[in-house]
């Protein structure tokens, strides 16, 4: 099978919403859907692609926003983050406002994630690791076998995730995680992240001011 990824950025914060399918069985998943609905309905059927999950990484309403939305209008479950996260889901709709956006809903997932468990997205088998420190319940996605994860708003290209944005935020947790989880990963190995350009392990190892 060869592993299909899309990414749609969604609301006023351009937050990566990820689309992933296999090319053969045309199975899929979503990750982070934080909005505008129609816009991933409209991606879903443009790939043709059989939607089976919806993945969180974390609770932030950019990232999880349009998760209940979408499992109401395609009867698929939501998935994750870990439970950490419960009370930031029961908070998208208030703090979405705080951000002048509307229309988020709050979530309360199917299932909730937990590290070591291995979860399909659009095929693959992708290993759930908690990294705590942007928010309590915040997990990334990695698939070994193509060297590729979905660390949302842990790891990005030459910066880190906030840990101001509450107080839940923990920078020492953040880092310890991204330096036990994620830099003990090989060079090559490739992500996406939650905002902007994805990257990969040895460039933000060599280059990452934060690191």
């Amino acid at each position: 099978m060869a592993l299909k990824i899309g990414i749609l950025p969604v609301t006023a914060l351009e937050q990566n919403c990820t689309l992933l399918w296999d090319d053969e069985t045309l199975e899929g998943a979503v990750v982070d859907p934080g909005g505008d609905v129609n816009d991933i309905l409209a991606a879903i059927a443009q790939t043709g692609m059989k939607l089976r999950g919806i993945y969180l990484t974390h609770g932030h309403f950019d990232h999880a926003g349009g998760a209940a939305e979408l499992s109401e209008k395609t009867g698929v479950p939501v998935i994750g983050p870990e439970q950490g996260d419960a009370f930031l889901l029961g908070e998208i709709e208030a703090t979405g406002r705080r951000y002048g956006l509307t229309g988020g809903r709050n979530c309360v997932p199917a299932t909730w994630l937990k590290h070591g468990d291995v979860v399909k997205l659009g095929g693959a088998d992708f290993e759930v690791r908690h990294v705590p420190g942007h928010t309590p319940g915040h997990v990334v996605f990695l698939n070994h076998e193509r060297g590729f994860g979905i660390m949302g708003d842990v790891l990005f290209n030459g910066s880190v995730g906030r840990t101001d944005l509450g107080d839940y935020g923990n920078t020492e947790q953040l880092m310890e995680g991204i330096r036990t989880q994620l830099l003990t990963l090989p060079d090559d190995f490739g992500f996406t992240s939650g905002h902007g350009p994805g990257s990969s392990i040895g460039v933000e190892r060599r280059s990452n001011p934060f690191l």
